[in-house]
């Protein structure tokens, strides 16, 4: 008989070496960070051997334990490459349902790179900022910009989000400070906060602010790029356009506000290749974050 380890173990300790963190690995898992330290460290005591340094707030592989998810990180993607294989021979569908503006700037790049390492798997791409395709099961899983998971609903946090304000460079040379906003045209989503933006910079606010109001974010930055007014953008959403200098950022001022979640339908988790493409959207994003952390 060969001595295997549980695989959930195993699996928790993949997660956590790749995502760098318990939490990350909990959030891509759906379990709780306490279930993912429990697994571990049952592994550790299994193998005899310590596999993390942990340290405040942060985790760090141990010699041991890279040499050790070296060798098992590429059997575990192995076999659930071969489960998912396995369980959806003949038709692997993926409906997924994702905000425009996000889909455009961030996720179609990610999405080409996955559907050329998994070609086997079926896309159907939705556009939507509502709940109902994940709720009727229209979707297997979904995109959305919301401070907390929705009751009832299961998923992974993919990335926090910050907000800024966002003008063609022209404007921003007249903007002296963040009170000169008010002076200015507007232009607004409805999930993000032109007050709770004002309030951080330390600037009263009479009334609410008024102008344009865009459901679609990044039909607002082409509007803000096309000189139609100042618009308060996610970091995410808003790369693209710094990135090519069409707008810039007047103030360095921004605000904590809202994350980025995949939520997944109920029967997610009956279809293996759903799970898996979610396990690496949640990497890719982890990865994303750690990137622009560092820059």
């Amino acid at each position: 008989m060969r001595r295997l380890p549980p695989l959930a173990s195993l699996e928790a300790f993949d997660a956590a070496a790749r995502l760098g963190s318990f939490l990350a690995a909990a959030e891509a898992l759906a379990i709780t960070p306490s279930a993912v330290s429990h697994r571990i460290r049952a592994l550790e005591t299994a193998l005899g051997l310590r596999l993390f340094e942990r340290r405040h707030r942060s985790i760090v592989l141990t010699e041991t334990g890279a040499t050790y998810h070296a060798a098992i990180g590429p059997a575990i993607d192995a076999l659930a490459h071969a489960t998912a294989r396995l369980q959806g021979e003949g038709h692997r569908s993926l409906a997924l349902s994702v905000a425009p503006a996000f889909g455009r700037a961030w996720l179609v790049e990610r999405l080409a790179a996955y559907q050329t390492q998994q070609p086997g798997v079926e896309f159907s791409l939705s556009t939507s900022t509502r709940l109902d395709p994940i709720q009727r099961g229209e979707a297997d899983l979904a995109i959305r910009f919301v401070d907390q998971l929705p009751g009832g609903l299961n998923g992974w946090k993919l990335f926090d989000e910050t907000v800024f304000p966002v003008c063609q460079p022209a404007q921003a040379e007249q903007l002296r400070a963040p009170a000169d906003l008010l002076r200015a045209r507007l232009l607004r989503h409805p999930l993000l906060s032109w007050p709770a933006w004002f309030a951080a910079a330390g600037v009263s606010l009479s009334q609410a602010p008024e102008g344009p109001r865009y459901d679609d974010g990044a039909l607002m930055l082409d509007a803000c790029a096309a000189g139609q007014g100042v618009a308060l953008a996610t970091s995410t959403l808003a790369a693209p356009w710094l990135a090519n200098g069409k707008l810039v950022r007047p103030f360095a001022i921004e605000l904590a506000q809202g994350s980025y979640h995949l939520i997944a339908a109920p029967g997610a988790h009956d279809k293996p290749w759903v799970i898996a493409f979610a396990r690496w959207l949640c990497s890719a994003a982890h990865q994303a974050g750690a990137a622009s952390r560092a820059a």
